[in-house]
């Protein structure tokens, strides 16, 4: 579920779901090899693979206009959010990114419910294989689990926790992700133009057809072949990346809202069907999609918080520029990096949103397979740490940067395997109605 928001393309995306997905995407350079892609003569024997298979069809939903951000009309007083209609200056009436995202929400989990209905669960059924591909296919996904082992270790090690067909499909969408973020992150970023992220988003639709352009897109176009997984986050994980070009700014946490969904919220919902919910569990497909997607955020409001400093040596400011005023505070202050007492303030209400989102999410974890339910624990109990990091260094998040030492990590992951034996039907609060 939640391997998720690795935050791509963030103000320093670390987001760290299934044991440090996220962390792994930034860290350690630029992996992109180009000498030890599969050649495109070689993928049309993967294109056999695809063609004919039968497309999965996408539904439409018209979602109910009286929810809050996350799961619904119960949940309106719990969020500081705007409502889920705004009028725009021209007096029109405009949808606020809650329902945008809520929307996305819901036909990934309609997509979920339909296969389940269909086959009865949601593991990998064999599939006939052209003679020759399958042997491509698996060197296609051990590279992809060699990049994994390289770059992130620890979510790597988690992952070994799965069994083989969704650790496969984690390390594809994880690859595929974290190239994504190499686009405006890594050595050639300043070369990368939107044409270039069009170019990159049609290659993505191209993966998804059964039409994959190298090794690394034939084990992701394998794994979206044979798991629920929808287009639409990737193609709004991409679209992350274009408001990076050419957004510094968020004039109010609406905004702020739908960029931490584009670049960390995404990979939640990429990871739900991966992730996998366990069969005894009596919450809603869409109940445990909004914990996915609250994970995301929270994790992402946690990035932004701890990097304020880091992000404003680039003249960037991640924050709610409306809370901002509203509590004395100005850009020209954010760049001159000091605590003062309208700072500690602003950062106390900052952080306790960040953590009603954990708090939603933490609803959903328990809804997972046995087999995802501990990595993901431990990195939400260590990545809601950093917060308490914050508040530790005075809310100098100017000029020291928050982290969990290994001691307190090494305490978090007994807790997270206790937290994790703990099974959906004696700990859902998400049941069906």
């Amino acid at each position: 579920m939640f391997v998720a928001s690795f935050s791509v393309v963030s103000p320093s995306t670390e987001i760290s779901i299934c044991l440090g997905f996220s962390e792994s995407v930034r860290e350690g350079g630029s992996f992109v090899d180009s000498s030890r892609f599969i050649s495109r003569s070689l993928c049309t024997k993967f294109d056999a693979r695809f063609k004919g298979r039968k497309q999965r069809s996408s539904c439409s939903l018209n979602a109910d206009l009286n929810y809050s951000c996350l799961g619904g009309s119960e949940n309106t007083n719990k969020f500081p959010v705007l409502s889920s209609l705004i009028a725009n200056p021209g007096g029109e009436i405009a949808i606020s990114s809650e329902q945008k995202v809520y929307d996305v929400v819901l036909k990934q989990a309609a997509l979920v419910n339909q296969r389940l209905k269909s086959s009865g669960d949601l593991d990998v059924k064999p599939d006939i294989v052209v003679p020759g591909t399958l042997s491509l296919l698996n060197e296609a996904y051990d590279r992809c689990g060699e990049v994994c082992a390289e770059y992130a270790k620890t979510f790597y090690l988690g992952t070994l926790l799965m069994t083989p067909e969704r650790r496969r499909a984690i390390w594809a969408i994880y690859v595929w992700c974290r190239r994504t973020d190499e686009l405006v992150d890594g050595p050639n970023a300043s070369h990368i133009t939107p044409m270039a992220l069009d170019r990159w988003e049609s290659r993505l639709e191209d993966l998804f057809e059964g039409r994959p352009y190298d090794m690394f897109d034939a084990a992701l176009s394998d794994t979206v072949a044979n798991f629920p997984v929808d287009i639409q986050p990737f193609k709004d994980m991409i679209e992350g990346m274009r408001m990076d070009l050419k957004k510094s700014r968020y004039k109010n946490f609406d905004e702020l809202y739908l960029y931490c969904y584009y670049v960390a919220g995404t990979v939640g919902l990429m990871s739900v069907p991966i992730m996998g919910i366990a069969p005894e569990s009596q919450a809603t497909t869409e109940s445990v999609y909004n914990a996915a997607l609250a994970l995301g955020l929270a994790n992402q409001l946690t990035n932004i918080l701890r990097d304020v400093g880091e992000d404003a040596r680039r003249r960037r400011i991640y924050l709610p520029q409306d809370e901002l005023a509203q509590a004395g505070l100005s850009d020209e202050d954010i760049f001159a990096g000091k605590v003062t007492d309208k700072w500690r303030n602003f950062m106390k209400r900052q952080i306790k949103r960040a953590r009603m989102f954990f708090d939603e999410a933490e609803k959903g974890v328990a809804e997972l397979s046995s087999a995802s339910r501990w990595p993901v624990w431990a990195s939400l109990l260590l990545y809601r740490q950093i917060l308490d990091e914050i508040e530790a260094n005075d809310y100098d998040n100017f000029t020291k940067r928050a982290y969990v030492s290994k001691g307190k990590k090494l305490i978090a992951l007994p807790v997270a395997y206790a937290r994790s034996a703990i099974s959906p039907s004696r700990s859902s609060t998400l049941v069906k109605a």
